[in-house]
């Protein structure tokens, strides 16, 4: 079972670092693990054969785990984006990504479509560029609030994050507001962010850590909790994830060509 793992990539132009919170990458493997992600991403895939795709894949709600068929995956490089940067780029709502795969030309905005062209074809090191090179500055407007908030429910180095009502407390807006402001940018609830948020958290720390001190560090009322939490976004309990005991991997339907809705209305 092959998962995303971190690897040294080249550092991110300045240009790009509004646009960009983290790059990863996955590589070789017949079988993935995709764990729920609260992020919008760029993705170039490369099978072995050499064909590549250039996709956006939006946030992903829960766990899932696909076998590959045909051409085995060789690689896969993803640029994260960040918080309020789907609109200014791709031309739709992080909320409307929730859960699906587009390709990148196939969405609205303009930068996203000139982008497509070729983009796949580059090395690391040439893509980056012509990303600085082509994206605009990023508008300021309410960013600034959005990644207040985004940071204040994140957990951060063995910080619990607050309850949604207090964090729109200290930002002096209504939950209301909060609530919009993540459909908008993150395209998830405050409260589903942070609860995947927390999930990925067990998922880093569990192989150094105690159930029991696993559950009370990373803000869970207690062990049952905790499980029954990662059950529901996971599929399996993490006892079960961790010994390799998965659901059943599926053929790997997450790159399937999917339009967006604004193109399916039309």
């Amino acid at each position: 079972m092959t998962t995303t793992t971190a690897e040294p990539l080249p550092p991110l132009p300045d240009a790009l670092r509004p646009w960009i919170a983290e790059t990863s990458t996955v590589t070789g493997g017949k079988s993935v693990a995709h764990a729920p992600d609260t992020a919008t991403k760029l993705v170039v895939r490369v099978e072995e054969g050499g064909r590549r795709d250039v996709l956006v894949v939006g946030p992903q709600t829960r766990a899932s785990y696909h076998r590959a068929e045909g051409e085995r995956l060789s690689s896969c490089l993803q640029l994260h984006l960040a918080p309020g940067t789907a609109r200014p780029l791709l031309g739709v709502a992080a909320a409307d990504l929730v859960g699906r795969v587009v390709p990148l030309r196939e969405l609205p905005a303009r930068a996203a479509r000139q982008l497509s062209y070729g983009i796949g074809d580059l090395a690391l090191d040439d893509m980056l560029g012509r990303l600085a090179a082509a994206l605009p500055p990023l508008p300021e407007s309410r960013s600034g609030l959005l990644r207040a908030a985004v940071d204040a429910l994140s957990f951060r180095g063995g910080r619990i994050p607050g309850q949604v009502k207090d964090v729109a407390r200290e930002l002096a807006v209504s939950e209301r507001q909060l609530r919009n402001l993540f459909a908008e940018g993150v395209g998830l609830s405050p409260k589903h962010y942070a609860r995947i948020d927390r999930v990925r958290a067990v998922l880093a720390q569990a192989p150094t850590a105690r159930w029991a001190d696993l559950a009370a560090t990373t803000g869970y009322y207690d062990q049952a909790h905790m499980t029954t939490d990662f059950r529901t976004l996971m599929g399996v309990p993490p006892r079960s994830f961790f010994t390799g005991r998965l659901p059943e991997a599926r053929p790997c339907q997450a790159f399937d060509r999917l339009r967006t809705r604004d193109a399916d209305s039309q």
